[in-house]
Protein backbone atom coordinates (compact mmCIF):
# COMPACT_ATOMS: atom_id res chain seq x y z
CA UNK A 1 0.00 0.00 0.00
CA UNK A 2 3.18 2.51 0.36
CA UNK A 3 4.64 1.39 -2.60
CA UNK A 4 2.47 4.28 -4.83
CA UNK A 5 2.97 7.27 -2.78
CA UNK A 6 6.49 6.46 -2.68
CA UNK A 7 7.12 6.12 -6.31
CA UNK A 8 4.61 9.33 -6.71
CA UNK A 9 6.97 11.18 -4.61
CA UNK A 10 10.27 10.13 -6.18
CA UNK A 11 8.49 10.91 -9.40
CA UNK A 12 7.78 14.56 -7.98
CA UNK A 13 11.94 15.15 -7.38
CA UNK A 14 12.69 13.72 -10.71
CA UNK A 15 10.21 16.14 -12.53
CA UNK A 16 12.71 19.48 -13.69
CA UNK A 17 11.53 22.55 -12.19
CA UNK A 18 9.28 24.62 -13.97
CA UNK A 19 10.81 28.45 -15.14
CA UNK A 20 8.19 31.10 -14.98
CA UNK A 21 9.18 33.93 -17.60
CA UNK A 22 9.44 37.67 -16.14
CA UNK A 23 9.66 41.13 -17.51
CA UNK A 24 12.10 43.33 -16.59
CA UNK A 25 12.86 47.46 -17.17
CA UNK A 26 16.44 47.40 -18.81
CA UNK A 27 17.85 51.40 -18.02
CA UNK A 28 19.25 53.44 -20.56
CA UNK A 29 22.62 53.21 -19.06
CA UNK A 30 25.77 52.13 -20.28
CA UNK A 31 26.59 48.86 -20.05
CA UNK A 32 22.99 47.82 -18.90
CA UNK A 33 21.76 46.14 -21.92
CA UNK A 34 24.51 43.64 -21.72
CA UNK A 35 23.88 42.29 -17.98
CA UNK A 36 20.38 42.64 -18.71
CA UNK A 37 20.91 40.09 -21.28
CA UNK A 38 23.77 37.94 -19.75
CA UNK A 39 20.93 36.86 -17.05
CA UNK A 40 17.70 36.58 -18.57
CA UNK A 41 15.83 33.65 -18.84
CA UNK A 42 14.35 31.52 -21.50
CA UNK A 43 10.63 33.33 -22.25
CA UNK A 44 11.85 36.22 -20.72
CA UNK A 45 10.77 39.68 -22.00
CA UNK A 46 13.41 43.13 -21.87
CA UNK A 47 11.14 46.07 -21.65
CA UNK A 48 13.69 48.89 -22.56
CA UNK A 49 13.48 52.67 -21.16
CA UNK A 50 13.22 55.53 -23.22
CA UNK A 51 16.70 56.60 -24.66
CA UNK A 52 20.20 55.49 -26.02
CA UNK A 53 21.33 51.37 -25.43
CA UNK A 54 24.58 50.71 -26.00
CA UNK A 55 25.28 48.10 -28.63
CA UNK A 56 26.37 46.00 -30.41
CA UNK A 57 24.28 43.12 -28.80
CA UNK A 58 23.78 39.11 -29.47
CA UNK A 59 20.75 37.18 -28.98
CA UNK A 60 21.11 33.17 -28.35
CA UNK A 61 18.41 32.51 -26.16
CA UNK A 62 14.41 32.50 -26.46
CA UNK A 63 13.59 36.00 -24.66
CA UNK A 64 11.96 39.88 -25.95
CA UNK A 65 13.61 42.66 -26.44
CA UNK A 66 11.29 45.56 -26.74
CA UNK A 67 11.83 49.20 -26.96
CA UNK A 68 8.14 50.54 -26.52
CA UNK A 69 9.03 52.55 -29.83
CA UNK A 70 10.40 54.74 -27.91
CA UNK A 71 13.90 52.85 -27.18
CA UNK A 72 17.42 53.37 -29.45
CA UNK A 73 20.27 50.43 -29.78
CA UNK A 74 23.15 51.90 -31.31
CA UNK A 75 26.16 50.17 -32.82
CA UNK A 76 29.85 51.03 -32.70
CA UNK A 77 29.57 51.59 -36.61
CA UNK A 78 31.68 48.13 -36.66
CA UNK A 79 29.87 44.96 -37.86
CA UNK A 80 25.77 44.26 -36.63
CA UNK A 81 23.91 46.49 -34.39
CA UNK A 82 22.02 43.18 -33.01
CA UNK A 83 22.75 39.91 -34.35
CA UNK A 84 20.59 36.73 -33.47
CA UNK A 85 21.86 33.21 -33.15
CA UNK A 86 19.46 31.63 -31.21
CA UNK A 87 15.89 30.57 -31.59
CA UNK A 88 12.52 31.93 -30.85
CA UNK A 89 13.70 35.31 -30.44
CA UNK A 90 11.16 38.77 -30.44
CA UNK A 91 12.56 42.39 -30.85
CA UNK A 92 10.19 44.83 -31.41
CA UNK A 93 10.08 48.54 -31.05
CA UNK A 94 12.95 49.35 -31.34
CA UNK A 95 15.40 52.36 -33.12
CA UNK A 96 18.24 50.74 -34.73
CA UNK A 97 21.31 52.52 -35.49
CA UNK A 98 25.19 52.06 -36.34
CA UNK A 99 26.20 49.48 -38.13
CA UNK A 100 29.63 48.55 -39.95
CA UNK A 101 30.28 49.60 -43.42
CA UNK A 102 31.46 45.84 -44.54
CA UNK A 103 29.38 44.39 -47.45
CA UNK A 104 32.16 41.25 -46.98
CA UNK A 105 30.56 40.62 -43.13
CA UNK A 106 27.37 42.02 -44.70
CA UNK A 107 27.00 44.70 -41.83
CA UNK A 108 23.39 45.19 -40.98
CA UNK A 109 21.12 46.39 -38.31
CA UNK A 110 19.90 43.07 -37.27
CA UNK A 111 21.80 40.08 -38.56
CA UNK A 112 20.61 36.48 -38.23
CA UNK A 113 22.73 33.39 -38.30
CA UNK A 114 22.11 30.28 -39.90
CA UNK A 115 21.59 28.76 -36.45
CA UNK A 116 18.44 31.21 -35.95
CA UNK A 117 14.56 29.97 -36.29
CA UNK A 118 11.31 31.25 -35.40
CA UNK A 119 12.62 35.03 -35.17
CA UNK A 120 9.87 38.13 -35.05
CA UNK A 121 10.87 41.13 -36.46
CA UNK A 122 8.42 43.61 -35.50
CA UNK A 123 7.65 47.44 -35.72
CA UNK A 124 11.32 48.35 -35.45
CA UNK A 125 13.05 51.37 -36.73
CA UNK A 126 16.42 50.75 -38.66
CA UNK A 127 17.82 53.34 -40.10
CA UNK A 128 21.38 54.79 -41.61
CA UNK A 129 22.66 51.07 -41.50
CA UNK A 130 24.27 49.11 -44.53
CA UNK A 131 21.67 46.62 -44.69
CA UNK A 132 18.93 46.55 -42.80
CA UNK A 133 17.50 43.04 -41.58
CA UNK A 134 20.04 39.98 -43.14
CA UNK A 135 18.13 36.77 -42.86
CA UNK A 136 21.70 34.54 -43.33
CA UNK A 137 19.80 30.98 -43.46
CA UNK A 138 17.82 31.67 -40.70
CA UNK A 139 14.10 29.35 -40.68
CA UNK A 140 10.91 30.76 -40.37
CA UNK A 141 11.90 34.56 -39.32
CA UNK A 142 8.87 37.13 -39.47
CA UNK A 143 9.39 40.67 -40.13
CA UNK A 144 6.41 42.42 -39.64
CA UNK A 145 5.51 46.37 -40.12
CA UNK A 146 9.34 47.85 -40.06
CA UNK A 147 10.58 51.06 -41.19
CA UNK A 148 13.58 50.47 -42.81
CA UNK A 149 15.67 53.63 -44.31
CA UNK A 150 19.16 53.06 -46.09
CA UNK A 151 22.27 55.02 -46.51
CA UNK A 152 22.96 57.38 -49.21
CA UNK A 153 26.70 58.00 -49.12
CA UNK A 154 27.87 55.64 -51.53
CA UNK A 155 26.79 55.15 -55.18
CA UNK A 156 23.66 53.65 -55.41
CA UNK A 157 24.77 50.06 -56.15
CA UNK A 158 27.35 50.22 -53.86
CA UNK A 159 25.11 50.31 -51.26
CA UNK A 160 22.82 47.56 -48.87
CA UNK A 161 19.52 46.40 -49.48
CA UNK A 162 16.85 47.03 -46.69
CA UNK A 163 15.74 43.48 -46.47
CA UNK A 164 18.56 40.47 -47.41
CA UNK A 165 17.14 36.77 -47.81
CA UNK A 166 19.73 34.20 -48.01
CA UNK A 167 18.77 30.55 -48.06
CA UNK A 168 15.57 31.24 -45.39
CA UNK A 169 13.11 29.11 -46.07
CA UNK A 170 9.54 30.29 -44.68
CA UNK A 171 10.30 33.54 -44.34
CA UNK A 172 7.57 36.10 -44.29
CA UNK A 173 8.13 39.96 -44.82
CA UNK A 174 4.77 42.13 -44.67
CA UNK A 175 4.04 45.28 -44.10
CA UNK A 176 7.18 47.08 -44.49
CA UNK A 177 8.37 50.44 -45.44
CA UNK A 178 11.65 50.30 -46.86
CA UNK A 179 13.64 53.59 -48.68
CA UNK A 180 16.32 54.54 -49.81
CA UNK A 181 20.10 51.82 -50.22
CA UNK A 182 20.24 49.28 -52.98
CA UNK A 183 17.42 46.99 -53.19
CA UNK A 184 14.57 46.82 -50.91
CA UNK A 185 13.80 43.11 -50.64
CA UNK A 186 16.79 40.83 -52.23
CA UNK A 187 16.01 37.07 -52.30
CA UNK A 188 18.82 34.80 -53.18
CA UNK A 189 18.67 31.10 -53.49
CA UNK A 190 16.48 30.95 -51.01
CA UNK A 191 12.37 29.16 -51.51
CA UNK A 192 8.90 29.31 -49.96
CA UNK A 193 8.50 32.80 -48.78
CA UNK A 194 5.81 35.21 -48.27
CA UNK A 195 6.73 38.95 -49.75
CA UNK A 196 3.63 40.55 -49.14
CA UNK A 197 2.62 44.21 -48.68
CA UNK A 198 5.53 45.89 -48.61
CA UNK A 199 6.33 49.63 -49.54
CA UNK A 200 9.52 50.39 -51.00
CA UNK A 201 10.65 54.02 -52.58
CA UNK A 202 13.82 55.28 -54.02
CA UNK A 203 15.79 51.94 -54.65
CA UNK A 204 17.47 50.02 -57.80
CA UNK A 205 14.83 47.36 -57.54
CA UNK A 206 12.16 47.28 -54.94
CA UNK A 207 12.00 43.35 -55.20
CA UNK A 208 14.81 41.44 -56.66
CA UNK A 209 14.43 37.17 -56.97
CA UNK A 210 17.38 35.15 -57.76
CA UNK A 211 16.72 31.27 -57.11
CA UNK A 212 13.90 32.10 -55.19
CA UNK A 213 11.44 29.26 -55.69
CA UNK A 214 7.91 28.37 -54.40
CA UNK A 215 7.06 31.78 -53.08
CA UNK A 216 4.46 34.91 -52.96
CA UNK A 217 4.86 38.45 -54.05
CA UNK A 218 2.06 40.18 -53.20
CA UNK A 219 0.26 43.42 -52.84
CA UNK A 220 3.41 45.35 -53.07
CA UNK A 221 4.14 48.58 -54.03
CA UNK A 222 7.05 49.98 -55.98
CA UNK A 223 6.86 53.73 -56.40
CA UNK A 224 10.07 55.91 -58.11
CA UNK A 225 12.43 53.14 -58.03
CA UNK A 226 14.76 52.30 -61.48
CA UNK A 227 12.91 48.50 -61.47
CA UNK A 228 10.11 47.29 -59.55
CA UNK A 229 10.24 43.64 -59.98
CA UNK A 230 12.95 41.92 -61.07
CA UNK A 231 12.17 38.01 -61.00
CA UNK A 232 15.16 35.94 -62.23
CA UNK A 233 15.91 32.34 -62.55
CA UNK A 234 13.00 31.43 -59.76
CA UNK A 235 10.07 28.76 -60.50
CA UNK A 236 6.82 28.66 -59.75
CA UNK A 237 6.14 31.67 -58.33
CA UNK A 238 3.04 33.71 -57.59
CA UNK A 239 2.95 37.13 -57.98
CA UNK A 240 -0.30 38.98 -57.39
CA UNK A 241 -1.83 42.43 -56.79
CA UNK A 242 1.51 44.06 -57.03
CA UNK A 243 1.61 47.83 -58.10
CA UNK A 244 4.79 49.52 -60.11
CA UNK A 245 4.09 53.27 -59.96
CA UNK A 246 6.63 55.69 -62.02
CA UNK A 247 9.76 53.42 -61.92
CA UNK A 248 12.21 54.08 -64.24
CA UNK A 249 13.35 51.29 -66.31
CA UNK A 250 11.01 48.07 -66.10
CA UNK A 251 7.77 47.79 -63.97
CA UNK A 252 8.14 43.77 -64.09
CA UNK A 253 10.61 41.46 -65.50
CA UNK A 254 10.87 37.64 -66.14
CA UNK A 255 14.48 36.35 -66.23
CA UNK A 256 14.06 32.76 -67.10
CA UNK A 257 11.34 32.46 -64.62
CA UNK A 258 8.77 29.58 -65.58
CA UNK A 259 5.73 28.03 -64.61
CA UNK A 260 4.89 31.29 -62.02
CA UNK A 261 1.73 33.27 -62.34
CA UNK A 262 1.70 37.24 -62.74
CA UNK A 263 -2.13 37.83 -62.06
CA UNK A 264 -3.94 41.28 -61.31
CA UNK A 265 -0.75 43.67 -60.91
CA UNK A 266 -0.57 47.55 -62.28
CA UNK A 267 2.16 49.11 -64.03
CA UNK A 268 2.04 52.69 -65.05
CA UNK A 269 4.13 55.25 -66.15
CA UNK A 270 7.19 53.46 -66.44
CA UNK A 271 9.87 55.42 -68.86
CA UNK A 272 10.97 51.83 -70.42
CA UNK A 273 8.78 48.91 -70.44
CA UNK A 274 5.72 47.56 -68.25
CA UNK A 275 7.22 44.10 -68.57
CA UNK A 276 10.32 42.30 -69.89
CA UNK A 277 9.94 38.55 -70.57
CA UNK A 278 13.62 37.47 -71.61
CA UNK A 279 13.86 33.15 -71.93
CA UNK A 280 10.50 32.42 -69.54
CA UNK A 281 8.33 29.73 -70.07
CA UNK A 282 5.04 28.59 -69.62
CA UNK A 283 3.77 31.02 -67.41
CA UNK A 284 0.38 32.91 -66.68
CA UNK A 285 0.37 36.77 -67.18
CA UNK A 286 -3.31 37.22 -66.60
CA UNK A 287 -5.75 40.06 -65.96
CA UNK A 288 -2.79 42.72 -65.18
CA UNK A 289 -2.73 46.33 -66.43
CA UNK A 290 0.03 48.20 -68.31
CA UNK A 291 -0.40 51.62 -68.89
CA UNK A 292 1.55 54.83 -70.36
CA UNK A 293 4.95 53.19 -70.42
CA UNK A 294 7.17 53.43 -73.20
CA UNK A 295 6.79 49.50 -74.26
CA UNK A 296 3.85 47.41 -72.35
CA UNK A 297 5.39 44.36 -72.78
CA UNK A 298 8.35 43.09 -74.61
CA UNK A 299 8.44 39.62 -75.37
CA UNK A 300 11.96 38.08 -76.36
CA UNK A 301 14.45 35.59 -76.35
CA UNK A 302 12.11 32.69 -77.25
CA UNK A 303 10.16 32.86 -74.53
CA UNK A 304 7.37 30.02 -75.45
CA UNK A 305 4.04 28.59 -73.82
CA UNK A 306 3.19 31.44 -71.81
CA UNK A 307 -1.04 32.41 -71.46
CA UNK A 308 -1.60 35.67 -72.13
CA UNK A 309 -5.15 36.50 -71.64
CA UNK A 310 -7.53 39.30 -69.74
CA UNK A 311 -4.63 42.17 -69.64
CA UNK A 312 -5.21 45.73 -70.63
CA UNK A 313 -2.38 47.65 -72.84
CA UNK A 314 -3.58 51.24 -72.36
CA UNK A 315 -2.12 54.58 -73.95
CA UNK A 316 1.71 52.81 -74.28
CA UNK A 317 3.97 54.06 -76.70
CA UNK A 318 4.49 50.88 -78.33
CA UNK A 319 2.01 48.35 -77.05
CA UNK A 320 4.05 45.39 -77.93
CA UNK A 321 7.40 44.66 -78.93
CA UNK A 322 7.52 41.10 -80.50
CA UNK A 323 9.82 40.08 -83.33
CA UNK A 324 9.35 36.59 -84.55
CA UNK A 325 8.13 34.68 -87.95
CA UNK A 326 5.92 32.83 -86.83
CA UNK A 327 1.45 34.20 -85.02
CA UNK A 328 1.52 34.06 -81.48
CA UNK A 329 -2.02 34.11 -80.32
CA UNK A 330 -2.68 36.24 -77.08
CA UNK A 331 -6.21 34.93 -76.18
CA UNK A 332 -7.42 31.89 -74.19
CA UNK A 333 -10.59 30.07 -74.33
CA UNK A 334 -12.25 32.87 -76.40
CA UNK A 335 -11.08 35.78 -74.20
CA UNK A 336 -8.31 37.78 -74.96
CA UNK A 337 -6.99 41.37 -73.95
CA UNK A 338 -7.90 44.91 -73.99
CA UNK A 339 -6.18 47.45 -76.47
CA UNK A 340 -6.54 51.16 -75.96
CA UNK A 341 -5.13 51.34 -79.87
CA UNK A 342 -8.06 48.70 -81.21
CA UNK A 343 -10.85 50.78 -82.90
CA UNK A 344 -13.28 48.16 -82.97
CA UNK A 345 -17.23 47.05 -82.41
CA UNK A 346 -18.73 44.87 -80.92
CA UNK A 347 -22.09 44.33 -82.71
CA UNK A 348 -23.62 41.47 -80.75
CA UNK A 349 -22.63 42.98 -77.36
CA UNK A 350 -20.65 40.03 -75.95
CA UNK A 351 -17.71 41.88 -74.27
CA UNK A 352 -15.54 40.81 -77.09
CA UNK A 353 -14.70 42.79 -80.36
CA UNK A 354 -15.34 41.77 -83.67
CA UNK A 355 -12.26 41.92 -85.49
CA UNK A 356 -9.26 40.50 -84.03
CA UNK A 357 -6.00 43.07 -83.25
CA UNK A 358 -2.34 42.78 -84.45
CA UNK A 359 -0.69 45.08 -81.92
CA UNK A 360 2.83 45.46 -84.68
CA UNK A 361 3.17 45.27 -87.94
CA UNK A 362 5.89 44.56 -90.83
CA UNK A 363 7.73 48.46 -89.98
CA UNK A 364 7.65 48.02 -86.28
CA UNK A 365 10.02 44.90 -87.10
CA UNK A 366 12.22 47.24 -89.27
CA UNK A 367 12.15 49.88 -87.54
CA UNK A 368 13.24 47.52 -84.23
CA UNK A 369 16.32 45.70 -86.54
CA UNK A 370 17.51 48.76 -88.23
CA UNK A 371 16.80 52.41 -85.83
CA UNK A 372 17.93 54.33 -88.45
CA UNK A 373 14.70 53.70 -90.77
CA UNK A 374 13.12 55.68 -88.44
CA UNK A 375 13.63 58.84 -90.51
CA UNK A 376 11.64 57.54 -93.12
CA UNK A 377 8.83 56.73 -91.44
CA UNK A 378 6.43 60.14 -92.51
CA UNK A 379 7.68 58.97 -96.50
CA UNK A 380 5.21 58.22 -99.01
CA UNK A 381 6.75 54.62 -99.11
CA UNK A 382 6.24 53.46 -95.72
CA UNK A 383 2.59 55.32 -95.71
CA UNK A 384 2.22 52.51 -98.84
CA UNK A 385 3.09 49.76 -96.61
CA UNK A 386 1.00 50.49 -93.68
CA UNK A 387 -1.88 50.69 -95.80
CA UNK A 388 -1.38 47.49 -97.86
CA UNK A 389 -1.15 45.67 -94.54
CA UNK A 390 -4.16 47.18 -93.39
CA UNK A 391 -6.09 46.12 -96.58
CA UNK A 392 -4.18 42.68 -97.16
CA UNK A 393 -3.61 40.96 -93.54
CA UNK A 394 -1.41 38.19 -95.85
CA UNK A 395 1.21 40.82 -96.02
CA UNK A 396 1.40 40.92 -92.00
CA UNK A 397 4.80 39.65 -90.86
CA UNK A 398 4.99 36.75 -88.27
CA UNK A 399 3.95 38.13 -84.31
CA UNK A 400 1.14 38.48 -81.84
CA UNK A 401 -2.17 37.97 -82.43
CA UNK A 402 -5.59 38.67 -80.34
CA UNK A 403 -8.26 37.14 -81.96
CA UNK A 404 -10.60 37.91 -79.23
CA UNK A 405 -9.76 41.31 -77.95
CA UNK A 406 -11.53 43.10 -74.88
CA UNK A 407 -13.54 45.48 -75.17
CA UNK A 408 -13.44 46.94 -71.16
CA UNK A 409 -9.94 47.14 -69.44
CA UNK A 410 -9.76 45.65 -65.95
CA UNK A 411 -9.60 48.15 -63.74
CA UNK A 412 -7.14 48.49 -60.83
CA UNK A 413 -8.08 51.25 -57.75
CA UNK A 414 -5.06 52.71 -56.58
CA UNK A 415 -5.38 53.99 -52.71
CA UNK A 416 -5.30 58.24 -52.44
CA UNK A 417 -2.41 58.20 -49.91
CA UNK A 418 -0.15 55.68 -53.12
CA UNK A 419 -1.15 58.14 -56.00
CA UNK A 420 0.19 61.06 -53.91
CA UNK A 421 3.77 59.46 -53.79
CA UNK A 422 3.08 58.57 -57.48
CA UNK A 423 3.06 62.15 -58.27
CA UNK A 424 5.76 63.35 -55.98
CA UNK A 425 8.03 60.99 -57.72
CA UNK A 426 6.85 62.31 -61.76
CA UNK A 427 7.96 65.08 -60.38
CA UNK A 428 11.10 64.66 -58.24
CA UNK A 429 12.38 61.33 -59.47
CA UNK A 430 15.57 59.44 -57.10
CA UNK A 431 17.92 59.31 -60.06
CA UNK A 432 17.43 63.11 -60.72
CA UNK A 433 17.60 63.72 -56.77
CA UNK A 434 20.92 61.68 -56.75
CA UNK A 435 22.79 63.75 -59.04
CA UNK A 436 21.74 66.62 -57.44
CA UNK A 437 21.34 66.78 -53.79
CA UNK A 438 23.88 66.24 -51.14
CA UNK A 439 24.02 62.67 -50.23
CA UNK A 440 25.87 62.57 -46.81
CA UNK A 441 24.50 59.89 -44.42
CA UNK A 442 22.35 62.09 -42.15
CA UNK A 443 21.03 58.95 -40.18
CA UNK A 444 24.00 57.08 -39.50
CA UNK A 445 25.00 58.49 -35.91
CA UNK A 446 22.70 57.24 -33.27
Amino acid sequence: MMLRPVMMFLGLIAMPLQVFAASQSVPSIDGALFAAIAGASPGDVLLLDPGPHQGPITLDKPITIDGQGKANVYGNKTGSVITVTGTDIAIRGLKITGSGSSHETIDSGIQLHRTAARVLIENNHILGNLYGIDIHGAKNVTVLANTIVGRRDHRMNSRGNGIYVWNAPGTLVERNDIRLGRDGIFVNTSKRGIFRGNLMRDLRFAVHYMYAHDSEISANISVGNHLGFALMYSDRITVRDNMSLADRDQGLMLNYTNKSDLVGNLVRGTGGKCLFIYNAHRNLIGDNRFEGCGIGIHFTAGSERNAMVGNAFIANQTQVKYVGTRDVEWSFDGRGNFWSDHPVFDLDRNGIADSRFRPNDLMDHILWSQPAAGMLLGSPAVQLIRWSQAHFPATLPGGVVDSFPLMEPIEIPVPEEITSLELAARANPVWLRERTENVSDPLASH
